[in-house]
């Protein structure tokens, strides 16, 4: 949770005002900015976010229910820093960094008030496996050595990135996180663990650009709306539109190497069917636990709000340690209104002056702060390495208005917009994603990787589906007025299509073991042969043939068969869904004059 303290101040503060999470404290004379604090007799840890002459304002991480005025303050002069070594993955810790299973066994399973433990079990040993020699330069970043953590995940013990000089010794064997693993020339003694201040983005050789999107096995986001890998998503949503559902479904599907969520001020019975899940759910690519590559940091509705503002600064810590080894890094964090709300409640009770709804004036600038430290980067030190952080965040406005200020301060910064519709989900349409609202900036840098990897027409395939979802969306005004069957043949067409879109394409089965993720091979199969099928169909109408004689219903049929395929048989049900596509009509215009069928058109 935290480096190991050093010599406190000359003269310990006292509290002279509480108010909730906020403790004043003085005489403070040498605090400084986000120093790190122990609050009164049970040794609560808090932060100070304020400095007024002597007295320094502290928000405390924990109940401060039952803390007395004229009890000490312990100033630390370190900050709130985030332990990190093996041990990390697997583990469930709470906003601060503390390990939630390890305080449960130790104390109960309600937290007591001042209960610590460190992030890292201090008495576990790993076996190191050094890469490197003594005599080697090493600088800030580079990789010492190898832990096997977990099956398919090599901890790569990194040289703390503002450390570097010449290796005196580097031992192999079994050690503790605290433990000598060798040293420098210069004395520095080398351990498997080390500190970094989670609110300081760790540093990177360069950053690289955004160009290969973020798989995530839903088809309406990997084929509509792309996010880049290193990138930001927002996923605003009212009540009940599956916001939670969406994370849930890309902490286990999406293609990445490690995966840190961070549920922020969700409540406790969400959080619980995750610690639930999260255990017996297989990864399909490696055949182990999604636990053996996945961090949970914890802090529900009802622990102490503080906390929320360290939370996603925690969770984005773990994440860019991870990338400085070269793994692809998922966060998720949900959602971010509870991590807002804190700051509103911190700043109302700070007496700052409020900005639009009660929020404080820098909730822009906080939010900014957080989203920029998604990216994809060049790791620091040796070997040459890259890795990336995509941060996805879910939003919960109120009554699902996207105009309040957490939604579009968090526009300002993120890269794409999943917007979940509530009238979707009433329709029990999942994802909820309402098309004609979200966007991606990175869809046009992504489509180049498509094109190479998957098939050349992915960037006009995409266009003109979406152009079909906007034409259907402007003709459901009209046929609501007039009916469907008052419609142009062309655009009874696409809405029949479009609908095909929406269902087929779009929606996905999340308890569907072939449905619940989809393959980008199998996205496209979907897509081609919807596009196929609106053409097939086109063509017919200029044959002559009417709406009601296109074979719809049989493609139709072959596309779900299509989404429904095991891996296996997915191939084959492509070729069926595409000749299905393709035949639309054709039976029908063998038995009807082409002149009837043109006669029965005009």
């Amino acid at each position: 949770m935290m480096s190991t303290p050093v010599e406190p101040n000359a003269s310990d503060a006292r509290v002279v005002r509480i108010a909730g999470a906020l403790v004043e404290a003085r005489p403070a004379r040498h605090a400084f900015l986000y120093e790190l604090a122990f609050v009164g007799e049970r040794q609560m840890v808090g932060e100070v976010i304020r400095l007024n002459g002597e007295t320094a304002t502290l928000q405390v991480y924990e109940d401060t229910r039952g803390l007395a005025l004229g009890e000490p303050v312990r100033l630390t002069r370190g900050t709130l820093t985030a332990q990190l070594g093996p041990g990390l993955i697997g583990s469930i810790l709470d906003g601060t960094g503390r390990p939630l299973q390890r305080l449960a066994d130790l104390a109960g399973d309600f937290l007591a008030p001042g209960a610590a433990a460190p992030t890292l079990d201090p008495a576990r040993r790993w076996t190191f496996e050094p890469s490197l020699r003594a005599g080697a330069a090493v600088t800030g970043g580079s990789i010492l050595g190898i832990v096997q953590e977990r099956p398919g995940i090599a901890h790569r013990i990194l040289l703390p990135p503002n450390v570097s000089g010449v290796l005196a010794r580097l031992d192999s064997g079994d050690f503790t996180v605290s433990d000598a693993i060798g040293e420098l020339q210069d004395g520095t003694r080398l351990t498997l663990a080390h500190a970094w201040p989670v609110r300081r983005p760790r540093p990177v050789m360069s950053r690289l650009a955004g160009d290969r999107p973020f798989i995530t096995g839903q088809r309406v986001f990997d084929f509509l709306f792309p996010v880049a890998e290193g990138g930001s998503a927002a996923a605003p949503g009212g009540f009940g539109t599956g916001k939670t559902i969406v994370e849930h479904s890309l902490a286990k599907f999406s293609e990445a190497d490690v995966v840190v969520f961070v549920g922020c001020g969700e409540r406790g019975n969400e959080m619980t069917d995750v610690l639930h899940e999260f255990p017996r759910l297989i990864d399909p690519r490696t055949g182990q636990p999604i636990m053996d590559r996945a961090v949970l940091v914890v802090n529900t509705s009802n622990m102490p709000v503080a906390a929320r503002e360290a939370s996603i600064f925690f969770g984005a810590t773990i994440a860019e340690y991870f990338r400085d080894m070269g793994y692809r890094v998922a966060m998720m964090v949900d959602s971010i209104s509870r991590w807002a709300e804190a700051l509103r409640e911190i700043s109302a009770r700070l007496q700052d002056m409020p900005g639009e709804e009660g929020f404080p004036p820098y909730l822009a600038s906080r939010l900014g702060q957080f989203f920029e430290r998604a990216g994809r980067a060049r790791a620091l030190g040796s070997p040459e390495r890259a890795g990336a952080v995509t941060i996805i965040s879910a939003i919960s406005p109120p009554g699902g208005d996207f105009s309040e200020p957490v939604t579009q301060a968090a526009l300002r910064v993120t890269g794409a917009l999943w917007a979940l519709d509530s009238s979707l989900a009433h329709q029990r349409h999942f994802p909820a994603v309402d098309w004609g609202t979200s966007y991606s900036l990175y869809a046009d840098a992504c489509s180049r990787w498509f094109a190479r990897e998957v098939a050349p027409d992915w960037g006009e395939l995409r266009a003109d589906l979406m152009a079909m979802l906007q034409r259907e969306r402007e003709l459901r005004d009209v046929a609501s007025l007039v009916g469907p069957e008052a419609l142009e043949p062309r655009d009874r067409l696409v809405m029949d299509v479009a609908a095909i879109v929406r269902e087929v394409l779009l929606q996905q089965h999340a308890f569907h073991p072939n449905d619940a993720s989809s393959t980008i091979q199998k996205t496209y199969a979907l897509a081609s042969a919807i596009r196929s099928l609106y053409r097939a169909g086109l063509a017919a109408l200029e044959s002559g043939l009417t709406n009601e004689h296109l074979h719809l219903d049989a493609a139709r049929r072959a596309l779900v068969r299509l989404r429904q395929a095991p891996a296996d048989e997915t191939a084959a049900a492509a070729r069926d869904a595409q000749m299905a596509a393709e035949g639309v009509g054709k039976a029908a215009g063998a038995h009807k004059p082409v002149a009837a069928v043109a006669a029965g058109v005009t």
